[in-house]
């Protein structure tokens, strides 16, 4: 979660698309330049241990946008294959 965050932040959409599940994974993905992600705080996790295969994070991200502060809340799945965890989907929270 965190490192998705950390591309959000440096816009790089190359890694958040590798890091999503492919059952999930759009074509592409355009990242809107005008936001600038300052915070994440992690709110909840279920599972998501080294024994695991599904995970759950629920965080609350803080942003920018044209000079006013923002934030986002999600409780995204995550699922882990070949030792990855990838990005499944979320639910706005």
């Amino acid at each position: 979660m965190r490192s998705r965050f950390t591309a959000f932040a440096l816009e790089d959409a190359a890694y958040l698309l590798r890091s999503w599940h492919p059952s999930t994974r759009p074509a592409d993905l355009d990242l809107d330049d005008d936001v600038r992600w300052t915070r994440l705080d992690i709110l909840d996790v279920v599972e998501g241990g080294p024994f695991d295969d599904c995970g759950v994070v629920e965080f609350e991200a803080f942003y920018r946008e044209e000079g006013r502060a923002g934030s986002m809340r999600e409780r995204s799945r995550f699922r882990r294959e070949d030792r990855i965890w990838r990005y499944v989907d979320g639910t706005p929270g």
